[in-house]
């Protein structure tokens, strides 16, 4: 018998894509990929030099770690990337990146211990009409 809890999880992974993603255009340059994406969100506190305690909130899209795949094998997402989520007749592009800047936070991280989604951190950079 494998593991009861990763095949909880795959489960509920399955569920998480059939009934509760979108399709979204994952972008690495002139590279592009529709993924089946779940919306979310992230909220950050970092203090600044003074002390102040900025909040940021990321836009966060989930996607299966195998379907991250460009062509050459599944890959992770970096600083840069591009996710486009289109809505009715408009286009918000959102640019993968790192809360924090340098020595922040990583711009992903897996959202399950068992390493099937990513959980994919960005700002909004974009419309198009």
């Amino acid at each position: 018998m494998g593991d009861l809890l990763e095949q909880g999880a795959a489960f509920l992974e399955d569920q998480r894509l059939r009934h509760m993603s979108r399709a979204v255009v994952y972008r690495r340059g002139a590279e592009t990929k529709e993924v089946q994406a779940t919306i979310g969100k992230t909220e950050f506190e970092q203090a600044d030099d003074a002390g102040l305690i900025h909040r940021t909130q990321s836009r966060d899209f989930l996607i299966r770690t195998a379907d991250l795949d460009l062509g050459s094998g599944p890959i992770l997402p970096r600083a840069g990337d591009q996710v486009r989520e289109t809505v009715g007749t408009t286009v918000f592009v959102y640019e993968v990146n790192a809360p924090g800047g340098a020595g922040g936070e990583p711009p992903f991280r897996y959202s399950d211990p068992y390493r099937k989604a990513l959980r994919i951190h960005t700002k909004h950079i974009g419309t198009e009409t």
